[in-house]
């Protein structure tokens, strides 16, 4: 009975990667709801290569 509400639970919550738009290659690794945000998402965070805070968006 777990597996299937885990099931359940990661396609509506999966797990993405958002990566720096300023070209340094670094990433994150978060979960999103798909309900609330069905588009990609956009947010900004610090990258450390940068020394700065950019936007990140998801990728697929």
């Amino acid at each position: 009975m777990c597996m299937v509400s885990s099931m359940a639970r990661n396609e509506l919550r999966p797990i993405i990667k958002l990566r720096s738009t300023a070209g340094t290659g670094y990433t994150y690794v978060t979960r999103k709801n798909r309900r609330n945000n069905p588009d990609r998402l956009t947010l900004r965070k610090y990258d450390p290569v940068a020394g700065r805070h950019v936007d990140f968006r998801e990728e697929r």
